[in-house]
């Protein structure tokens, strides 16, 4: 939940677009049409809705649902904040709790459907979008390299890497869906590139930009530069001091493909990542 002191007179909408970092115009009249935003505890929905200097406002995407926090609804697409420990969809061994699953029964209830456009790994948390009919599924899915103009991860890997890095290679599967990069050019080519935001003697927090979406393609990468996600012990991670993998989708620019508008969406990093690279 996001709190916010006014500290001058203005109207709801502006000042929101100009105070609240990380969120696009479209974001905030989706918190608006959405039921996110109270000010001194009352609900407020009008855009205009005059504020008075120190005015309470709290921005809470999850009132909907305790299960399920949404960054912006409109009527073709919902995106939302997975939480880690979860799986995107349905597997062999868990059918029902999914993040689908619960966009589904938030859908149900205003008699709309789900459809699944992307997913992020059962440790990894941040944003996914999921669309609200076929056509709308089908245009992502189709055009998803070209619409997705950023997609921006943090991560916090072992050790401490280079302030910089391009990282390159063909990445192949085996059958058991573990990722490698081949020493031949027979995989899919895969481009990488971080950056060091802050470390410690033990370890490195990132900002990664990805131009291609391979599988695991993060994870392999950063086990080969040997700085393996923390946790990801799949990938060779010797730690696991927060109970999961730290790899959070923090960032994603894409395309409107109905539309043509650049769509911005943001979620906050985990504490918990900022945290354990804090210097002692």
């Amino acid at each position: 939940m996001t709190k916010l002191i006014v500290k001058e007179s203005n109207t709801l909408y502006s000042y929101l677009r100009d105070n609240l970092q990380g969120k696009s115009k479209n974001n905030i009249k989706s918190l608006l049409k959405n039921k996110c935003i109270y000010v001194n505890n009352t609900l407020i929905t009008k855009y205009d809705y005059p504020l008075k200097e120190n005015d309470y406002i709290e921005i809470n995407p999850q009132h909907k649902s305790n299960n399920l926090e949404i960054i912006y609804e409109d009527k073709d697409i919902i995106v939302v904040n997975k939480p880690p420990k979860l799986l995107t969809i349905s597997s062999k061994t868990e059918k029902e709790n999914t993040l689908y699953r619960r966009v589904s029964a938030y859908l149900k209830e205003k008699k709309e459907k789900v459809f699944i456009i992307h997913r992020l790994d059962f440790d990894t948390s941040g944003i996914i979008i999921f669309a609200k009919n076929q056509k709308v599924q089908k245009l992502y899915q189709d055009n998803w390299h070209t619409l997705a103009k950023i997609r921006e991860y943090i991560s916090v890997v072992e050790g401490i890497t280079d302030k910089k890095g391009h990282i390159e290679s063909y990445l192949k599967e085996t059958k058991t869906l573990y990722v490698y990069s081949s020493k031949k050019k027979d995989g899919h080519f895969s481009v990488t590139d971080y950056e060091r935001i802050d470390y410690n003697n033990n370890y490195s927090l990132l900002k990664i930009h990805i131009s291609t979406g391979r599988r695991n393609q993060i994870r392999c990468h950063m086990k080969d530069i040997g700085h393996p996600i923390i946790g990801d012990i799949k990938y060779g991670a010797k730690t696991n001091p927060i109970g999961r993998f730290a790899l959070h989708a923090n960032y994603l620019e894409i395309v409107n493909p109905l539309t043509k508008i650049v769509m911005k969406f943001n979620s906050p990093v985990p504490q918990e990542f900022l945290d354990i690279v804090k210097h002692s």
